[in-house]
């Protein structure tokens, strides 16, 4: 799940003034089309970063015995690579947000390069954590980063098209990523798939550093305060609707497995997870295609979807042709999510958008470990048929608040797409 955009003016040609982090992209030839030599670096950059946090998911008893701990400690590896980001998101945004863009961007990726290589190296499970800690203080600095640089290659009117070609690095590392990883560090070692890693970060940096034009930071004067930003209109409820919208999907996500063993479905997790990810990866072209000017829309109907697809699972489970289309909808609903809100908050923040994606990328990790530990304890006390319920309660909230931030949060009129 996790960048600085903003609706500020244009300074006219020859002015003095040096431009803000939220300005959009300066050159001409940035501005006329989608520069997708760019997005994709930038796609690749939400690749790495998605698949870095969930790829020990699928080694985890090689890594545990070479290590020499138990499966359950190993799996920690994910859980500290999210606290990692979840801990420093803010702070380090705050701290780097006078840093030009394409300079924070690299030390990020390196910052995946150094803890990657670590881990595929490493014979201490303590060194492996620290290592993956790293990783996930990397992961907060590009997730604060990533949708909003994306935003300010392109004209307002294409920011959303933007952030979706951008974001498409999520499904493909959840959907063709890690089963890929997974392969190889089952076929050719585990620390290959972590080399594997290393290699195509190095590829990336040369990438970004031939492809990818350089913004500003953030001028001193146009920085908010970290909690001021909450008083900005439009903040608050985003951030809220992205808290219960990831919860809702991480509590069914993490144990999907179990919950297809209850639906007598537990030798196909593979092929559902194929269908969710293919699924998500045209809600991500869709959204892409129409959030110019049907934000508000989209994500009615993306949160609408998920509950759907909620309701379906929670009473049609025995039905294997009805949990296939249950998790489409499911997939349909979620892939466009992160570009939705990203947007969203961008845009509510307007010049302190920094501060607004650190906070969404601080909620979105807090709503991923919530999840786990939410899904545990439903598991333990009511069994895996009580996830598609608590997804649905979860869900109706979400809709109500979208539904009432009509505003500035989710507005029925974006100034942005109008600008285009």
């Amino acid at each position: 799940m996790r960048t600085d955009t903003a609706r500020t003016a244009r300074s006219k040609p020859g002015s003095t003034p040096a431009p803000s982090a939220a300005s959009p992209g300066t050159g001409p030839g940035e501005r006329r089309g989608l520069p997708l030599a760019a997005l994709l670096a930038l796609a690749t950059a939400v690749f790495i970063t998605s698949l870095t946090e969930t790829l020990p998911a699928g080694l985890l008893p090689a890594m545990s015995g070479d290590l020499g701990v138990s499966e359950s400690a190993m799996g920690q590896t994910v859980t500290i690579y999210a606290i990692g980001t979840a801990l420093t998101a803010i702070p380090l945004t705050a701290f780097t947000a006078g840093w030009r863009r394409k300079r924070l961007l690299l030390t990020a990726m390196a910052g995946f390069a150094a803890a990657n290589t670590v881990t595929a190296v490493s014979t201490d499970y303590t060194l492996t954590m620290a290592a993956r800690f790293v990783a996930g203080v990397a992961a907060g600095l590009a997730w604060a980063l990533l949708a909003g640089y994306a935003r300010r290659l392109v004209a307002p009117h294409l920011g959303g098209r933007a952030i979706a070609i951008a974001m498409a690095g999520i499904p493909v590392a959840l959907s063709l990523g890690v089963p890929a990883g997974t392969f190889l560090g089952q076929t050719l070692g585990w620390r290959i798939a972590f080399w594997t890693m290393t290699a195509l970060t190095v590829v990336l940096l040369a990438w970004i550093t031939a492809a990818v034009p350089d913004h500003p930071g953030q001028r001193p004067e146009a920085r908010t305060p970290m909690l001021c930003v909450l008083r900005i209109p439009g903040v608050a409820p985003v951030l809220t609707v992205t808290l219960g919208y990831v919860l809702a999907h991480t509590v069914l996500y993490t144990y999907i497995a179990a919950f297809l063993g209850h639906a007598g479905l537990g030798g196909s997790v593979d092929r559902v997870l194929l269908v969710f990810g293919a699924a998500s990866l045209v809600s991500i072209w869709f959204v892409g295609a129409h959030i110019g000017r049907r934000l508000r829309a989209l994500t009615l109907g993306g949160v609408l979807l998920v509950a759907v697809a909620a309701a379906v699972l929670a009473v049609a489970a025995d039905s294997t042709p009805l949990v296939y289309g249950a998790v489409t909808l499911w997939g349909l609903g979620w892939g466009g999510a992160p570009t939705l809100l990203q947007t969203a908050v961008g845009e509510a923040g307007g010049e302190s958008a920094d501060a607004a994606q650190a906070m969404l990328v601080t909620l979105w990790n807090a709503a991923m470990a919530g999840g786990g530990v939410v899904g545990g304890v439903l598991l333990d006390a009511l069994g895996a048929e009580a996830f598609p319920w608590s997804v649905l309660v979860l869900m109706l909230p979400v809709l109500a608040l979208v539904l009432a931030a009509r505003s500035h949060a989710f507005p029925a009129t974006r100034r942005t797409a109008a600008a285009g």
